[in-house]
């Protein structure tokens, strides 16, 4: 991996904390920081990576304090997984043009994922889930991409911004999104024909109603996941005030550290991002202390996914053979960690939840069923 210092600014936010301010439990006291000595890529589970530009949503934005925000709630909490080791590798330095930083973004992004790391990206405008992809791009590797977001940011518009990088991620030429999933938007401020025109791509949208009902039906989703993006407009108002363009509805804060847990647990995922936080408009650093407890929700779910068994372990599962509508299937439910997969009839295991298992038992198709069928044709 080539020497990605230069990129990242050279004051760390560790270096401006007094020494031994954290107590030893603490992460500020466990988190491996760029600027110290002996630092070492290769030891890190987690590296989390800063990026505080915002000319993608504001033209001639100044670069946001926003990460190092975050950074001052995320070091108070308690390490309680002490295996996972995780490593802070500062901000990304903010480029003459926007394009720079982009650029600094994209190049570290790709190479800590070649090293075979996740990263955490602390943002910065929702355009930047853009470098997110564009890191895999590189690699030519084709991904399944989630979103959480209040509004579908598909607006036409003269190059990539917070509110169009979806188009280009989704219909740019080469493409190497194979499925994407949009979680937690709201019908009224989503254009009908737009969605219509999404699902006929076997695209998967779920309204904030329905995933706040069955919250636990977004695991599997997250499972196969590649990529997360979290825009803070998902989360409503009065649990993130720093969303003075948000809504009075979305969801809450124990939901976002559910949604970012069930990420955390994916062993398929290697880039989270969470975007639209803005230091200057959050009362009382509410919005940053709920970010730093995702983070923690994520790093938590980081522990199951070490521990998971894999499909072939045949032990390590228990097998129930169900037929319903003249389909005759097998799910699979962890010992380990209660998860669920069902077969399809190509022989392939997928990702899929409780309710699936019971709706088959009830001689239903799940929906999940279906769609990847779908998908398969």
């Amino acid at each position: 991996m080539q020497d990605l210092k230069h990129f990242f600014a050279e004051t760390h936010f560790i270096e401006t904390r007094q020494p031994y301010e954290y107590q030893p439990l603490q992460w500020g006291a466990n988190i491996q920081c760029a600027t110290q000595e002996h630092f070492d890529w290769e030891d890190a589970d987690i590296i989390i990576v800063g990026c505080g530009e915002w000319r993608g949503d504001t033209p001639g934005a100044a670069y946001s304090s926003g990460p190092d925000a975050i950074r001052e709630e995320l070091y108070k909490l308690y390490s309680w997984h002490p295996s996972i080791k995780i490593a802070d590798a500062g901000n990304i330095l903010q480029g003459a043009s926007l394009d720079d930083t982009r650029a600094a973004l994209r190049t570290v992004l790709h190479e800590l994922r070649l090293a075979g790391k996740t990263v955490i990206v602390l943002g910065g405008s929702h355009d930047l889930t853009f470098q997110q992809y564009e890191a895999f791009k590189k690699a030519d590797q084709m991904i399944v991409a989630s979103v959480a977001d209040m509004l579908v940011d598909l607006d036409e518009s003269e190059g990539v911004t917070a509110n169009s990088f979806l188009m280009e991620m989704l219909t740019g030429k080469p493409n190497y999104i194979s499925h994407y999933n949009h979680i937690g938007f709201q019908s009224y401020y989503a254009h009908p024909r737009m969605l219509e025109t999404l699902d006929k791509l076997r695209f998967d949208f779920f309204r904030l109603g329905r995933v706040r009902e069955h919250i636990e039906d977004m695991e599997p989703v997250l499972r196969t996941s590649d990529l997360f993006s979290f825009d803070l407009s998902a989360i409503r108002y009065s649990d993130a005030p720093v969303n003075i363009n948000g809504s009075p509805n979305g969801f809450t804060g124990d939901e976002a550290c559910v949604l970012t847990r069930y990420a955390g647990m994916s062993d398929k995922l290697s880039s989270f991002g969470i975007y639209s936080y803005d230091a200057a408009n959050d009362v009382h650093r509410m919005t940053a202390k709920l970010i730093s407890q995702m983070i923690w929700y994520f790093i938590d779910g980081y522990l199951i996914r070490k521990t998971e068994a894999q499909i072939h372990e045949h032990d390590e599962f228990i097998t129930f053979h169900v037929s319903f509508t003249d389909n005759d299937t097998v799910f699979l439910k962890s010992k380990r960690t209660n998860r669920w997969w069902m077969k399809l009839p190509n022989q392939s295991y997928v990702p899929c939840s409780y309710n699936d298992y019971l709706a088959a038992s009830n001689d239903e198709i799940p929906e999940r069923w279906l769609r990847e069928q779908e998908r398969l044709i």
